[in-house]
């Protein structure tokens, strides 16, 4: 990517996500970057590339953060409750209007549009992680857990975003860790049923 075109495209990521993805025109972002139109048009080829880009650049982003955190612990409970940790600290540098993903298709949801793919398809990737790692904790109810912990990780994102209450994440988190304590007993208990 050259320098305009990485200007450019991090000059939309901030408008992106502060105005909104309608409310922004190719106009402001090629002075906001300080590069002509035509730079744009030549590398990306519409609006709606960059859109694409800026989404597919944040969940790279979003993914490198996470995976610390993930990585730095063992347990099976301790991986999940990580993610939270990694939303919460997250939500306080990158996203005090809340998750982008989710903003973004307040605004495109049309399966149709390139970018649609970009938001369903990170929103998927979440919730093969929980169901991934809930796996280790109940194997035959890891599919409804990471349903769970995915409702319970993008509503706290919402609430966050919204100012609903404070500490959304941190409350789901402690929701999630009670969660995870009544399966892993549940999970128990089925198993010496069985024997």
């Amino acid at each position: 990517m050259t320098p305009g075109a990485r200007r450019a495209l991090d000059a939309a990521s901030v408008l992106f996500y502060d105005r909104g993805i309608h409310a922004v025109g190719v106009d402001l972002i090629a002075a906001e970057a300080g590069v002509t139109k035509k730079t744009l048009y030549d590398r990306f080829g519409s609006k709606e590339q960059i859109v694409v880009e800026y989404l597919a650049a944040r969940d790279e982003r979003w993914q490198a953060f996470l995976a610390p955190y993930v990585e730095a612990v063992t347990t099976p409970r301790a991986r999940i409750l990580a993610v939270f940790d990694a939303s919460r600290d997250w939500a306080e540098v990158h996203s005090d209007k809340g998750c982008s993903m989710v903003n973004a298709h307040a605004e495109i949801s049309d399966p149709a549009h390139p970018a649609y793919r970009v938001i369903a398809g990170q929103k998927a990737w979440m919730l093969a992680l929980f169901t991934g790692l809930a796996r280790a904790i109940a194997p035959r109810r890891a599919a409804k857990l990471g349903r769970t912990l995915m409702l319970l990780h993008e509503g706290a994102l919402v609430a966050h975003g919204l100012r609903i209450f404070p500490d959304a994440i941190e409350h789901a988190r402690d929701e999630a860790a009670t969660l995870l304590r009544d399966a892993r007993g549940a999970a128990a208990a089925a198993d010496e049923k069985r024997r």
